[in-house]
């Protein structure tokens, strides 16, 4: 006898689980989360998930301990009703960028958020381009991670197709994720930028390593955050001679002042995805949301069933 499909929402993120569950053809769980007047958070699982198959969703984004601490209380009330399986459906893993120690006595923050996790009961984790693939390694559960850019690629051919297209890395680091795109773009050629840092959040200077003169440059990353490495991106690749800059960046995280930094740049387009939640009509103009929702729907019928998650990308 198979376990039933059940689908739980965080907060972090309603509109996008209501998508998922749609897509998979059931309802919403019933969840109640209740905010006290000095923070604390309590939970209260409505339905009967005893020997269930079950998938939470939510985003650890801003504020990002607020949803941290709640998908670890949904997992352990979720443990304590005897849910037969419990799967951390993460479209946004806030921390991930604290992935190693580059200066002493500092901690690895994702390790620790990957223990927590693990220890409050999840089974499984499911997420979307984690920051570093070898994150997937902090857990000692089978991690299941996501590409979106198999959602971004069919719009990016039928925008700007693909003659004249050469896909940018912002950085090194990120050359893998770009040479996965530019594969599907009938190998568009490749560049990268050596990026030289003063100070998290902070890029001194920039340099084109590839020929982009008189192409439309696409500049394929994990997330758009302040968009201080966007815009710098986007001047050093039209002083090299670029026809326009495009960005797909996977998670809107846009703190500060970014959306209006980005939409007064010289970026045509920036393309994101719905891993993290934002106002309707908040983005301005020139940010396009593309939705992973199907994506995700996919995923957990494939987990659900058995199936294999990573023929999704082939």
């Amino acid at each position: 006898m198979s376990r039933p499909l059940l689908v739980f929402s965080g907060r972090s993120n309603a509109s996008f689980s209501e998508s998922v569950a749609s897509t998979l053809g059931v309802s919403l769980g019933a969840l109640e989360v209740v905010q006290f007047a000095d923070g604390e958070l309590s939970v209260e699982i409505g339905d009967n998930v005893r020997g269930g198959d079950v998938f939470v969703l939510q985003s650890t984004s801003t504020p990002g301990n607020d949803h941290l601490m709640e998908l670890l209380i949904i997992i352990d009330a979720l443990k304590r009703s005897s849910a037969g399986r419990i799967t951390a459906a993460i479209p946004y893993f806030g921390y991930a960028r604290q992935d190693r120690k580059i200066k002493p006595r500092v901690p690895i923050t994702a390790k620790l958020i990957s223990d927590m996790i693990t220890t409050a009961g999840a089974d499984r984790v499911l997420t979307m381009d984690l920051h570093a693939g070898q994150m997937m390694g902090f857990f000692d559960i089978p991690v299941d991670n996501l590409y979106a850019l198999p959602i971004m690629v069919p719009y990016l051919k039928s925008k700007y197709g693909t003659n004249g297209v050469t896909i940018v890395s912002p950085d090194v680091g990120g050359l893998e994720r770009a040479r996965y795109l530019a594969t599907r773009l009938d190998n568009a050629p490749l560049a990268v930028i050596d990026k030289r840092r003063g100070g998290p959040n902070k890029v001194d200077s920039m340099t084109v390593v590839g020929e982009v003169e008189g192409d439309i440059c696409i500049i394929v990353d994990d997330m758009a955050d302040t968009g201080g490495t966007l815009l710098k991106a986007a001047e050093t690749l039209m002083k090299a001679g670029a026809k326009k800059v495009i960005a797909c960046c996977v998670h809107a995280v846009l703190s500060g002042d970014s959306r209006k930094r980005l939409n007064e740049s010289l970026i045509e387009e920036v393309i994101v995805t719905d891993t993290i939640a934002h106002a309707k009509g908040s983005l301005g103009d020139r940010i396009t949301t593309l939705s992973v929702a199907p994506l995700f729907a996919e995923a957990i019928r494939r987990i659900h069933s058995d199936d294999s998650v990573s023929s999704l990308f082939r």
